[in-house]
């Protein structure tokens, strides 16, 4: 990320996250094992967001995880196709959780779900509505701003100063973690292609035989990681 106020650095969280979300729970069913090349991001076929959702995700997810550096971007990883997926499975329309009222967008986020919205919804709404706060302030929409605009907007809108509804508050920290999900999560959920986000950090994988490393400090794993499809980087 590039050095936005109030963010993780530019790729701090990386290490940090990884071993938490990789495996997580949370990512809905996706597609099978990668056999051929995916298709470009510009020809995918998108399950749930709209062409005007699918820029802004392109943008954003571009700039909280830039190509540039000495690790894949959220481009390279596509993490877009990882949030497209989610929002349109059992995650988007949070199929399992609890979403009875009453909510109050006023309470602290460690009191969870304060929207009667689920996260599909969230998205739909939030999109449009930011990129109207960017064509007020910008003249332009948020996928067309230059990429300092874009870093300025985004921390306007992580701060709260680019005015959304109540119950869309948690927009950006619901896309930012959405984000480092897709980074991380298996490749079988559409995200972190060919595992290169576990490559770059030394991440195993799904490896069955793994037990005897953690304890093994300052000394390199020899071998790629795995996906749970079988897949090997």
């Amino acid at each position: 990320m590039t050095d936005l106020p109030g963010y993780p650095s530019r790729r701090s969280f990386l290490k940090a996250s990884a071993a938490g979300v990789a495996l997580s729970g949370l990512a809905a069913s996706a597609s099978a094992e990668e056999k051929t090349p995916p298709v470009p991001l510009d020809q995918y076929e998108r399950q749930y967001l709209n062409a005007e959702e699918w820029a802004f995700i392109m943008a954003a997810t571009a700039r909280l995880i830039p190509s540039e550096g000495d690790g894949p971007g959220a481009i390279e990883a596509r993490v877009p196709v990882f949030i497209d997926l989610q929002l349109a499975g059992d995650y988007g329309t949070a199929d399992d959780w609890y979403m009875e009222g009453p909510h109050d967008p006023t309470a602290e986020p460690a009191r969870g779900w304060q929207t009667p919205l689920n996260p599909a919804e969230v998205y739909r709404q939030a999109i449009p509505t930011f990129n109207s706060w960017c064509e007020t302030t910008y003249s332009k929409s948020f996928a067309d701003l230059d990429t300092a605009q874009q870093d300025e907007a985004l921390t306007a809108l992580q701060k709260g100063q680019a005015v959304l509804a109540p119950e869309l508050r948690d927009f950006f920290t619901i896309l930012l973690a959405n984000t480092k999900e897709g980074y991380f999560a298996d490749p079988q959920y559409g995200g972190n292609h060919g595992m290169q986000s576990w490559v770059y950090i030394g991440f195993p994988g799904a490896r069955a035989a793994f037990r005897e490393w953690p304890e093994r400090h300052n000394i390199k794993y020899p071998l790629g990681p795995v996906s749970i499809s079988g897949e090997r980087a």
